[in-house]
């Protein structure tokens, strides 16, 4: 039977919890898993039954980057044609809020797919890294970018150049990661959270989403326009209106995603 490297499995009320499955290799990340991983985001972003996102590598490891043994023989025109940041943009693009549970190693380009989620909810055991430096490489799905806005170029520029793993502790100081719990109770917290979101209204939850993510490469001023105007748009909505008449009358609100 062919290995099922990824796993979407539904938890609970609108909460998708995906994991990635190659033990053996550490979740490394193929072309294949990413394929899939891709495939499965832009699937669950149409999906109106899933109102939050988990992602996670399971209890001991998150993913310790890509496949080496595929470096060994890709050129340069082969990597271009590839169009890898398409498998990445599929991430990028979810409105759903996404909430990524890392124990154990997050390395390359699992840092750089832990940086894709919106929370980062780490296990004791997990190791953030970007050691492409010691192939002789560099990152190449954001570990020059996202790691740079989260947590400043001198630490950043510290952990790409030479390529040492920092802890979670280091990692929750730092502000890379939302907040760092015991190895066993990473993933429950990743889902309790998830659970929470997935109570309130989508269309305001993928507002700030959608505002917060392109404010930050916008001048201020610019940025607090967009959230002004996104700010505006949802007094026009069903869920704005019940979520205050809920709050009033001291009830749970019935957000309806419009």
């Amino acid at each position: 039977m062919e290995e099922q490297i990824l796993i979407c499995e539904k938890q609970g009320d609108g909460v998708s919890v995906i994991r990635l499955n190659r033990p053996k290799v550490r979740n490394a990340l193929n072309g294949e898993l990413r394929q899939q991983m891709a495939d499965l985001f832009i699937q669950l972003n149409d999906d109106p039954q899933t109102k939050a996102i988990v992602l996670t590598g399971g209890d001991k490891v998150f993913a310790a980057g890509a496949d080496i043994n595929d470096f060994l023989t890709t050129g340069t025109a082969d990597m271009y044609l590839r169009r890898s940041e398409r498998y990445w943009r599929a991430i990028t693009h979810c409105s759903k809020p996404i909430i990524a549970a890392v124990n154990g190693y997050a390395l390359g380009g699992g840092c750089e797919l832990a940086m894709h989620a919106d929370i980062i909810i780490a296990g004791r055991s997990a190791k953030f890294g970007q050691p492409e430096i010691k192939i002789g490489l560099m990152p190449g799905a954001g570990g020059t970018q996202r790691l740079f806005r989260a947590i400043g170029k001198h630490k950043a520029m510290k952990m790409v150049l030479t390529g040492d793993m920092i802890s979670a502790d280091e990692a929750g100081t730092m502000g890379l990661v939302s907040e760092v719990v015991d190895d066993e109770a990473t993933i429950t917290r990743a889902i309790e959270i998830a659970e929470q979101l997935s109570k309130y209204s989508p269309i305001a939850l993928a507002q700030i989403k959608e505002v917060a993510t392109l404010g930050a490469d916008m001048p201020l001023e610019g940025a607090l326009a967009l959230e002004r105007k996104a700010f505006q748009i949802l007094f026009d909505t069903h869920d704005q209106k019940e979520g205050a008449k809920a709050f009033l009358e001291k009830r749970s609100a019935d957000y309806k995603g419009y």
